[in-house]
C-alpha cells in the first residue's frame, strides 16, 4: 500500500504549486539570461567586440616635427629640425632576472653611465609592459650597434625622433631661446591645453614664445595588447599622422644680427637695433649669450648647470631682462620737459664753472673739469653739461613734471615685446622714496635724477623706444620680434604682424623735432662728434655714462637714430648700446654705434666697416668722453 502523502497542519496535501511556481521562476530566469545572451552575442554582438577591442587597445603618440625658425628673408633656418633617433626599453618584455645584465650592456653600447637608466627603470618598473626613453640624440652607428644585439636585448626599441638644432646661433640664443621636456610644474599649468608628460616645449625665447604654433599637432598609432599590455600583433589598427607645426619668419636681419654681434664683441652688455615706424627689431644682442644646442647633448644637465652658475649670467638677455641708470641719455627726457613746459627759455643760459655747491656737498659736472662756461639748451645737451641739468631740474622744472615725462617715453612699463620675462625698469617717485625709505624726496634726488642718476632705471629696449618716440613725433609702436606665421608645407604666409601703437604722446611735433635738432649737435659738435660723425650716414643720438658702485666705474650708453633727415621714414633705424661697468672701461658704446651705421647704410661686413672707419674702431680702441 503506498505511504500517504504528508499533512500539512490544516490536513491538507504539501502545495504542488509551490514548486510549480519555483519552475516558472527558474524557466522565466534562463530564459531572460537566454535573450540577453542572445541580443548581446547575436543581435549587438559587433558593438561589445569593438568595445572589447577599444579596451584591449594601447595608443602609441607620434611627436610632431616643431616649426621652423628664419629670419626675416626667409631663406635659411635659424632652428629646424634633424634626424635622430631615441632608444627605449620595455622592462617586462625581458626576463626580470637578466634585465640587469641587459641594462649595462645598453648602458656600454650607448656611452653612458648605468645610473642614468637604473634611475629611469628602478625595480619597480620590471614588470612594467610600457617602453621606457633612455636616450635621445642616438647616432645611426650607435643604433646599428644596438640592432646586432638585437637577440641578446629583448625589450630594447629604437626609433625615429627628429632633433631640434639651432643653426650657428651665436647671440641669437636669447631670441631663439631652446626646448626641453614638460616639467611637472608646466603641466600643471599647461594640462588643459592639451600638455602632456613627455611633450617637448619651448623654455625660453620665441621657442616659449610661440610654443603653441611651434608645436604642431602629436599623431598616433593604436594596437592591440593583453590584459597585461603586452602587443598581441605588431599590426596597427588606426594611425593618425602628425601634423607639423608652424613655421615662423623673425623680423630679425642675419646679417644685421652679426654685424651688432662683432661690433659690440666680448664686452657685458647689450645693443638693439629697431625699426621706429614699424616696432620691427631688426638686431638684438646679449652677451655674454649661450649655445642652445648643449641641450641636445649627453652631458646637458652638467653644461646646464655650468652655464647657471656663472657669474655673467649668460641666459640673461640683457636687453630686455637688465635695467640700469641711463645716466646723460636721461636728458633727451629732460630738454624735452623743458621745451613743453616753458620751464625755462630755451636760450637763456646757465653758467657752468665745473662745480656748484648745494647741500653739504660739491657737485662736480662730470664732461669738463674746469666748466663748459656758459651754455643754453642745445649747447647743454652737446656737451652734456651736468650743472645746466641740475639747475633747471631743480629749480624750474621739478620732480612731478620729470617724473611725467619719463612716463610718457614709456619708462617704468612694460614694452610688451613678443619675449618672456621682460622687465618694467623703474621710474621713483616723492611717494615712493617717502613708502620705501620713509624719507622725504630732497631737492638732491632731484638733481640726480635730472641726469640719469639716483633710483630710475631702464632697459636698453626702453631707451631705443625713447628715440623711437621722438623720431615719430610721439609714436611708440609695440616692439616685436615674429614678422610672419608660414605654413611648413607650401610656405604661403598664413598670417602677418602688424605695426600696433603702444603708446601716443600729445607732445607737439615741432618739441620733438627741436630735441631731435639737440641729438643732432651731440653728434655733430658734440661729446660724439669723434667717435660716431661718420661719412655713410647723418646720426643724432645722446651719449651717457651712469656710475655705479665704485667711484669712476662707469655705464657706458648711446641711444641713436639715423638718417638725421630723411624723406623716407622707413628707412631709418635706432640703435640702443650699453656696455656694462664690469668691463674695462673704454667707453665702447659710440664707437659700437658708430660700426653698426657704417655696416648698415654702406652694405658693409663688420670687418669691411672697421677697414674703413680706421684703427681707432678696432676693439683695442678706448677712450674717456661722455
Amino acid at each position: 500500500m503506498p505511504p500517504s502523502l504528508p499533512q500539512s497542519n490544516n490536513g491538507d496535501p504539501r502545495p504542488a504549486g509551490r514548486i510549480k511556481v519555483l519552475m516558472v521562476i527558474f524557466i522565466t530566469v534562463f530564459v531572460i539570461y537566454g535573450l540577453k545572451l542572445f541580443n548581446m552575442q547575436i543581435l549587438n554582438g559587433e558593438i561589445y567586440v569593438s568595445a572589447a577591442q577599444k579596451i584591449a587597445r594601447r595608443a602609441t603618440t607620434i611627436p610632431a616635427q616643431r616649426g621652423e625658425i628664419y629670419d626675416r628673408s626667409f631663406t635659411q633656418p635659424l632652428a629646424m629640425n634633424v634626424d635622430s633617433f631615441a632608444v627605449s626599453i620595455t622592462p617586462a618584455d625581458a626576463p626580470e632576472s637578466e634585465l640587469p645584465d641587459i641594462i649595462g650592456q645598453v648602458a656600454a653600447i650607448l656611452g653612458v653611465n648605468r645610473e642614468v637608466i637604473d634611475y629611469k627603470i628602478p625595480p619597480r618598473y620590471y614588470t612594467l609592459y610600457q617602453p621606457v626613453e633612455i636616450a635621445v640624440n642616438v647616432p645611426f652607428e650607435t643604433v646599428a650597434a644596438l640592432a646586432e644585439h638585437k637577440d641578446s636585448l629583448p625589450g630594447v626599441t629604437w626609433q625615429s625622433k627628429p632633433l631640434r638644432q639651432y643653426v650657428d646661433p651665436g647671440s641669437l640664443s636669447h631670441i631663439l631661446g631652446y626646448v626641453g621636456n614638460i616639467t611637472q610644474d608646466e603641466l600643471l599649468k599647461l594640462f588643459n591645453q592639451n600638455y602632456r608628460m613627455g611633450d617637448i616645449i619651448g623654455k625660453m625665447g620665441i621657442e616659449k614664445q610661440y610654443d603653441e604654433l611651434l608645436r604642431g599637432k602629436e599623431g598616433r598609432e593604436i594596437r592591440t595588447v593583453d590584459v597585461k599590455g603586452r602587443r598581441v600583433s605588431n599590426e596597427v589598427t588606426v594611425r593618425e599622422p602628425p601634423e607639423m607645426g608652424k613655421n615662423l619668419a623673425l623680423t630679425i636681419d642675419r646679417s644685421i644680427q652679426t654685424l651688432v654681434e662683432k661690433a659690440l664683441g666680448k664686452r657685458i652688455g647689450a645693443a638693439v637695433v629697431l625699426r621706429p615706424t614699424t616696432g620691427e627689431i631688426l638686431a638684438m644682442v646679449s652677451y655674454p649669450y649661450y649655445d642652445p644646442n648643449i641641450f641636445n647633448q649627453s652631458d646637458m644637465s652638467v653644461r646646464y648647470q655650468t652655464l647657471l652658475n656663472d657669474p655673467n649670467k649668460p641666459f640673461l638677455n640683457r636687453a630686455i631682462q637688465s635695467s640700469y641708470p641711463p645716466g646723460s641719455t636721461f636728458k633727451i627726457v629732460m630738454s624735452t620737459g623743458i621745451y613743453a613746459e616753458n620751464a625755462f627759455p630755451q636760450d637763456k643760459v646757465v653758467e657752468c664753472p665745473g662745480e656748484i655747491a648745494y647741500g653739504d656737498r660739491l657737485w662736480r659736472c662730470h664732461i669738463r673739469k674746469p666748466g663748459h662756461g656758459w651754455v643754453n639748451l642745445h649747447q647743454a645737451m652737446a656737451q652734456s653739461c651736468d650743472i645746466y641739468y641740475w639747475v633747471v631740474g631743480r629749480e624750474h622744472l621739478g620732480v612731478e613734471r620729470i617724473v611725467s615725462y619719463a612716463k610718457d617715453y614709456g619708462y617704468g612699463e612694460m614694452t610688451n615685446i613678443d619675449l618672456p620675462n621682460e622687465i618694467a625698469g623703474f621710474i621713483p617717485t616723492p611717494q615712493w622714496k617717502e613708502r620705501r625709505f620713509h624719507e622725504r624726496w630732497q631737492n638732491g634726488d632731484t638733481m640726480n635724477m635730472s641726469i640719469g642718476q639716483g633710483y630710475t632705471l631702464v632697459t636698453p629696449l626702453q631707451m631705443a623706444n625713447m628715440v623711437a618716440m621722438t623720431v615719430n613725433n610721439g609714436t611708440i609702436y609695440e616692439p616685436h620680434v615674429l614678422k610672419e606665421v608660414r605654413n611648413p608645407i607650401t610656405g604661403e604666409i598664413e598670417s602677418s604682424v602688424e605695426p600696433k601703437v603702444l603708446h601716443k604722446s600729445d607732445i607737439s611735433p615741432s618739441i620733438l623735432r627741436a630735441v631731435r635738432r639737440d641729438m643732432r649737435g651731440v653728434i655733430s659738435d658734440g661729446t660724439a662728434r669723434f667717435p660716431v660723425n661718420i661719412n655713410a650716414v647723418e646720426i643724432a643720438g645722446k651719449t651717457g655714462t651712469s656710475e655705479v658702485g665704485l667711484q669712476n666705474h662707469w655705464h657706458s650708453w648711446l641711444a641713436s637714430f639715423a638718417p638725421y633727415e630723411t624723406n623716407k621714414p622707413d628707412e631709418r633705424i635706432v640703435v640702443s648700446i650699453i656696455v656694462e661697468a664690469v668691463n674695462n672701461w673704454e667707453w665702447w658704446s659710440p664707437y659700437a654705434t658708430a660700426i653698426i651705421y657704417q655696416g648698415i647704410f654702406a652694405d658693409q661686413t663688420y670687418e669691411e666697416a672697421v677697414a674703413v672707419l680706421g684703427p681707432l674702431y678696432q676693439p683695442a680702441a678706448s677712450a674717456r668722453r661722455e
